[in-house]
């Protein structure tokens, strides 16, 4: 009788490697949707979402071009790559529409995110999330004796390791902005 050749990283809970090769991987993706800036419109992209059970991570939007009162949203969402094709179809059927990227398969792309932190402590603690902040380079914006608010712009990665540390150091209060993201290089 041979020995059991177990792969490394099949599972932690069983001795036989149980996943579905078959099975779709579930991806995300930073789509930029150009948009006339008018009422509603967001809500019908939002609605289209919601109606149909897509999840939504982040939103962001605002007016990018004033003269033409256009608008940009930004959406990172998950699905298969079929689900992530059909959110795309669907929404470049929307009719103030007029352009909608997949930033994570178009090429190279930018994605950041502004947070604000609100970490309360005294002695110690304080003193190690101003070093903490120093590393992350993380601004004070507002400081009083008891409290510190700071200020940080990075990948939603980076905001969420900053989160975990400052937690223990007494974060009480979180604020973020959602992803901005836009192509590298002459790209869209």
């Amino acid at each position: 009788m041979s020995a059991l050749r177990i792969e490394q990283g099949s599972t932690s809970h069983s001795a036989y490697d149980l996943r579905d090769y078959h099975a779709e991987v579930i991806e995300k993706h930073t789509l930029a949707v150009l948009v006339d800036n008018e009422a509603g419109v967001l809500a019908r992209v939002i609605g289209l979402f919601s109606g149909r059970g897509f999840n939504i991570e982040s939103l962001t939007v605002a007016e990018v071009n004033h003269e033409n009162h256009l608008s940009r949203i930004t959406i990172v969402t998950t699905g298969t790559r079929d689900v992530i094709e059909q959110i795309k179809a669907q929404v470049g059927r929307i009719v103030p529409v007029h352009d909608v990227h997949d930033l994570t398969v178009e090429g190279p792309s930018i994605e950041r995110e502004l947070a604000l932190f609100k970490v309360e402590g005294t002695g110690n603690n304080r003193i190690e999330a101003l070093r903490l902040a120093e590393i992350f380079r993380a601004n004070v914006v507002d400081s009083t004796l008891e409290s510190f608010v700071f200020e940080m712009t990075g990948t939603s990665e980076k905001i969420d390791a900053f989160a975990d540390l400052m937690r223990p150091l007494g974060l009480v209060e979180t604020a973020r902005t959602g992803v901005a993201a836009l192509a590298r290089g002459s790209a869209i």
